[in-house]
């Protein structure tokens, strides 16, 4: 993809403008997550389709969600939150994603709260710490492309349960 159209795809992202998120393509997906987060390893697929998801069981729109994210001491890195927040337009700049200084519970690798910004129920999304092997296995043997691939066709990597 040539820089201007990621940074378009990026600005329309994080403007709430009129290009939803759900409509990109695995290599915007790639080029936008590679931009914001300085590469795409497998941890930012997880974090879109995580934040896709909540997109979708809560039909938000841009900025209509907020976003925290405990992190754990085992991940690598808090990674999965960079993911959620370009599929979700939530930003620190917005005060709609937080990174909790709370740690996430014994056997998560993260925990990802999602809810709607004006308030109300939500979804708790947890990567398990058994997800990371797994995640490491398509991280060193894919492309970016196949990571990504590999990524949203996968079961398992994460559970959802409703939050009030």
């Amino acid at each position: 993809m040539r820089p201007i159209v990621t940074m378009v795809v990026f600005a329309a992202l994080m403007s709430g403008g009129t290009a939803a998120a759900r409509a990109e393509t695995p290599e915007e997906w790639i080029a936008l997550g590679a931009r914001v987060h300085g590469g795409y390893g497998a941890f930012i697929p997880l974090g879109i389709k995580i934040g896709l998801d909540a997109v979708d069981r809560l039909k938000a729109k841009p900025r209509e969600l907020s976003v925290t994210y405990y992190d754990s001491e085992k991940a690598p890195c808090a990674c999965f939150a960079d993911g959620v927040a370009i599929a979700t337009s939530a930003s620190v700049g917005q005060r709609s994603l937080k990174v909790d200084p709370e740690k996430a519970p014994d056997g998560a690798a993260a925990v990802i709260v999602i809810r709607p910004r004006q308030g109300g129920p939500g979804f708790k999304y947890t990567i398990p710490l058994s997800a990371l092997p797994r995640l490491g296995k398509i991280n060193t043997e894919l492309d970016p492309l196949g990571r990504h691939d590999a990524v949203m066709k996968a079961d398992a990597l994460f559970e959802v349960a409703p939050v009030n």
